[in-house]
């Protein structure tokens, strides 16, 4: 045989497929649940070979992070080469690259919780270094804007774009990337308030757990959110409230046990203090507007259950899952149908979009110092949120 002919090529680009294939199975299925063998398969290698080209998982995924992140700064670069658009160009960039990396909201919210500290802070001075970047191009086009002001706007058009990740509505290209585009605008041209609303009496810490149970309950979710489900070990949960790990089981037969109760809780909560007021009779954009505030004001004071709720679903057993997607589904029909009530020139995907974009908005939002500073919701929040559903007034 020839021996150029015998030399095994590697097909160009292959560290490239890897990290594609592996992002996608990632966001998908979560990190605690892809094998490397099973990346490998889907890019017709096996597990040796994948494993010349990465270390391991961690590395993968750290990796398909940073890959993301990459793609996302040279698209905020490229558009500070056009400033004669000014916040169009920034909004335009920023929806090439949600439609395009549609995993990176999953895999830099829930996936890079599991790496390690040093990391993680990497990864993190990476976005931010972006997000600095888009902050001083957005007040270039509007000089009125504190650098402040200018990076919330950012991280709000971020967690617009990356709300993609938690649905996969996807219209024709063309008419997704006007969409999305159009949101961004939105949210980039939008004002900000970041003063306490004064009428508001409920404090973020108001719920105070009472008993054991309900203290396991709190921790457990503050901990699964923060560290992921994975990461959190039953010893550290008991160590949060002073208690043994194993005395955890006095309570629930297991961690996803734990974990399914805390779900639990969070959905009772949130139709209780929230889907009644888009239900009933009433004038529909005055109850879309009052279940705005409600939602904002809840997500403020349980973000560490939203944030579980969103992340941590795929960890439950049958048929807690099942119950948990069937009440985000419900949920959503609720906040879908009223907003085409106000918006009768939405289709159903569209409506979806726009109310997918709410959710990740506010609770992205909620997390942020300016908005957590005080005690009480600020209404700049409310009214970005109603930027994106498209509420008369707020455009």
């Amino acid at each position: 045989m020839d021996r150029e002919a015998a030399v095994v090529r590697r097909p160009r680009g292959r560290r490239t497929q890897i990290l594609l294939a592996a992002a996608e199975q990632f966001h998908r299925r979560g990190y605690h649940q892809v094998a490397m063998a099973e990346v490998a398969a889907a890019v017709g290698i096996t597990a040796p070979a994948l494993y010349r080209h990465y270390r391991g998982k961690p590395e993968l995924l750290r990796q398909a992070v940073r890959g993301g992140l990459d793609e996302l700064d040279r698209a905020v670069t490229a558009a500070g080469t056009r400033p004669e658009r000014g916040p169009v160009a920034l909004a335009e960039a920023l929806a090439a690259v949600a439609l395009d990396q549609r995993a990176l909201g999953t895999l830099c919210q829930r996936d890079a919780r599991l790496l390690p500290a040093a990391q993680r802070s990497e990864l993190r001075r990476q976005l931010c270094a972006t997000v600095r970047s888009g902050a001083g191009q957005l007040r270039a086009a509007r000089a009125e804007l504190a650098t402040s002001e200018a990076e919330l706007l950012l991280w709000s058009a971020l967690s617009v774009g990356g709300s993609l990740s938690y649905h996969t509505f996807a219209p024709p290209r063309r008419r997704f990337e006007q969409l999305l585009s159009g949101l961004l605008c939105g949210v980039l041209d939008a004002q900000v308030d970041t003063a306490s609303d004064v009428r508001s009496k409920r404090r973020v810490d108001e719920d105070e757990p009472v008993g054991r149970r309900e203290e396991l309950l709190a921790a457990a979710v503050r901990l699964f959110d923060e560290r992921g489900f994975d990461n959190v070990s039953t010893d550290r949960i008991g160590a949060a409230v002073g208690i043994a790990g194993p005395s955890l089981y006095k309570h629930f037969p297991t961690k996803v046990d734990l974990l399914a109760a805390a779900l639990v809780r969070c959905r009772e909560r949130l139709w209780h203090e929230v889907a009644g007021t888009l239900t009933g009779p009433g004038e529909p954009t005055a109850m879309l507007v009052n279940g705005l505030a409600a939602y904002v004001d809840f997500a403020r004071r349980h973000h560490h259950y939203l944030g579980a709720m969103v992340s941590e679903t795929e960890r439950l057993a049958e048929p807690d899952r099942t119950r948990a997607v069937d009440f985000r589904r419900d949920f959503l029909r609720l906040w879908v149908d009223l907003l085409r009530q106000v918006r009768p020139e939405y289709d159903k995907a569209e409506a979806r979009i726009r109310v997918h974009a709410m959710f990740a908005l506010v609770n992205d939002g909620v997390r942020h110092p300016a908005w957590r500073r005080t005690g009480q919701p600020a209404p700049g929040l409310a009214q970005l949120a109603g930027t994106v559903l498209g509420l008369p007034g707020t455009a």
